[in-house]
């Protein structure tokens, strides 16, 4: 078996069926491109149409491949400003260490967090520490995949408390083009998930979720349709009866074009259905 996924990336390929090719109540911009050094740059800006909010960010990233660095700066239009430098595959073989810092300049407000991940063939650990001399956080994973089964548990320790502030458990199922998800968070909060690649142009996905205590049980079902080449069609719907349509065609070589609604089923004629439109630019 290949190298298991982080704990954050089990069951990421039903999720990605729910979430990808929608942006409802958002007109977005995003652009990408890359100097002829090498550095990358990532743009993108929002504009909520319920709230008339903008915001944007934006991010270089510069690799220097014989020494496995990566630098990573980010800027949003909060005026938060982020650093980022890792090491991978250098003190040793899937080992990756990460500085990630971040700056207010408006508050002078600072914090930071020492990454580290560990990847090989069965297992796939991580350890996250906050720099905070208060008392920091610690958040660790681990999965463990063998011939197909996957486990992981994930938690987080606040060392100020003395206390386990996150405890979450998962199991899993992955097949060439079937994968089964479940998790429990903290004891309280189930979760499962379910992702079928049907052929080369069918996706789809079905999620559950309830919470102890509570007779509030989540269900929803998602699919993907590849029209061609260049064009995409989404839809999910859930118990609460609301509907996702989205649209994506690739206008030309790094032009996409997202187009997006979600319909209230239950109160189809009170209006506050949502629209969303993005443009995807890449040179």
């Amino acid at each position: 078996m290949a190298v298991p996924p982080s704990y954050s990336d089990l069951g990421k390929s039903a999720r990605d069926v729910f979430n990808k090719g929608y942006g409802f109540g958002m007109v977005k911009l995003e652009l990408k491109t890359k100097s002829s050094s090498g550095v990358e740059f990532a743009a993108t800006g929002s504009s909520n149409t319920d709230t008339g909010k903008a915001s944007g960010n934006l991010e270089t990233k510069y690799k220097i491949k014989d020494y496995g660095l990566t630098f990573t700066q980010k800027w949003n239009t909060d005026n938060t400003l982020g650093t980022e430098v890792s090491m991978e595959d250098q003190l040793a073989e899937g080992l990756k260490v990460a500085l990630d810092t971040t700056f207010v300049p408006n508050t002078g407000k600072k914090s930071g967090k020492l990454k580290t991940s560990y990847k090989r063939e069965y297992v796939n650990l991580g350890c996250n520490i906050d720099i905070d001399l208060s008392g920091p956080t610690i958040y660790g994973w681990a999965v463990l995949g063998y011939e197909g089964w996957l486990a992981g548990y994930q938690m987080a320790f606040d060392t100020a408390k003395s206390k386990l502030s996150q405890n979450n458990f998962a199991l899993g199922y992955k097949a060439g083009d079937f994968q089964l998800h479940t998790n429990v968070n903290d004891g309280t909060e189930f979760g499962g998930s379910i992702y079928q690649k049907v052929n080369n142009k069918v996706e789809t996905s079905v999620n559950l979720a309830w919470t102890a205590g509570s007779n509030n049980t989540r269900f929803g079902i998602a699919a993907k349709y590849q029209l061609d080449e260049k064009t995409s069609i989404v839809a999910k719907v859930n118990n609460a009866s609301l509907i996702g349509i989205g649209y994506t065609h690739a206008l030309r070589p790094g032009v996409k074009l997202t187009l997006s609604g979600l319909i209230d089923g239950k109160n189809f004629s009170a209006g506050g259905h949502k629209v969303g439109l993005g443009f995807e630019l890449e040179a």
